[in-house]
């Protein structure tokens, strides 16, 4: 790898949208075959508050703006897969439905698999039990991402999510990006968002072994108090397992993450190829120069 890439995305419905420092671009294909480009500047808190940058710090911060960025984008490309008039949703909405996301997440990752193991109590040891908790957190995750996947619109979106990894590594490779020169690439990527959430279910059972064996009230509360904690360490993580991906042991440590990825990947065809590279070369400042030049020249 000879670029280092600061650009990542989402798969969305039928389309991709990739995102850079500054500004995203979301491309989806429509009904009728074209592809529609939506372009939109990122506003972070960051800007303002640069503390926020520090590490540990800052991986809280994108993963709230990497929410609130990902429902707009799913919320656009719906209505452009669909042909119907865009309608944004208010501050009010997203907050709601950001809101809906987190409780239902810690419902099903943090409060079921904490309660199964008040079933584990007659285990004395703290280690034992919380790693035993942390196989059935995952096994909770590795289900429902099996049965989800089984439906046939979220195969389309997991299509979509290999095509944007396929062209990420292409433009990290300094490949023109072009579907022929993107198609041999592998759909599975160190910086993935599914690897993110398995190193974060992993840091859970390292940190969470710190806490005894508290009752199961305060062992909930306790643990759902830590996860912006949980979050940081596991941001940090992500970025170096992208910076260093060839490294012998960031091989070993990154490797259970992208066999996950196996079950939230699928091989796209060359139109869903062709759409992730419209989305990224959008926001690319390299495109950005060749398309003014080529308006000067007209």
């Amino acid at each position: 790898m000879s670029r280092v890439c600061q650009y990542g995305g989402q798969a969305v419905i039928e389309g991709v949208m990739m995102r850079g420092p500054k500004e995203l671009a979301i491309a989806v294909r429509k009904e009728d075959d074209s592809i529609v480009i939506e372009e939109r500047p990122i506003k972070s808190i960051t800007d303002k508050l640069k503390f926020l940058k520090w590490p540990f710090l800052r991986g809280v911060i994108v993963l709230f703006e990497s929410m609130i960025i990902g429902i707009q984008a799913l919320t656009f490309s719906a209505n452009q897969a669909v042909e119907e008039e865009e309608e944004e949703l208010s501050n009010w909405e997203l907050g709601l439905t950001i809101a809906v996301a987190l409780v239902l997440g810690i419902l099903l990752f943090v409060v079921a698999p904490t309660t199964i193991a008040r079933f584990l109590y007659f285990i004395d040891n703290v280690y034992l039990l919380n790693f035993l908790e942390g196989l059935v957190r995952i096994s909770i995750f590795l289900l429902y991402v099996t049965l989800i996947s089984r439906m046939k619109d979220i195969q389309r979106v997991f299509q979509y999510h290999g095509a944007e990894h396929k062209v990420i590594h292409a433009y990290e490779y300094e490949e023109e990006l072009t579907v022929e020169n993107v198609r041999k690439y592998s759909t599975l990527h160190p910086r993935c968002g599914t690897s993110f959430l398995l190193i974060v279910m992993v840091i859970m059972i390292f940190l969470y072994s710190f806490l005894g064996k508290p009752g199961l009230l305060v062992r909930i509360v306790s643990r759902i108090a830590l996860l912006p904690i949980v979050a940081g360490i596991s941001y940090e993580i992500i970025k170096l397992s992208g910076k260093y991906s060839r490294h012998p042991l960031m091989k070993i440590i990154i490797a259970p993450g992208l066999w996950l990825q196996k079950l939230t990947t699928r091989e796209p065809d060359d139109a869903q190829i062709e759409v992730a590279i419209k989305a990224l070369k959008a926001i690319l400042p390299e495109e950005k120069t060749v398309k003014t030049e080529e308006q000067v020249a007209i």
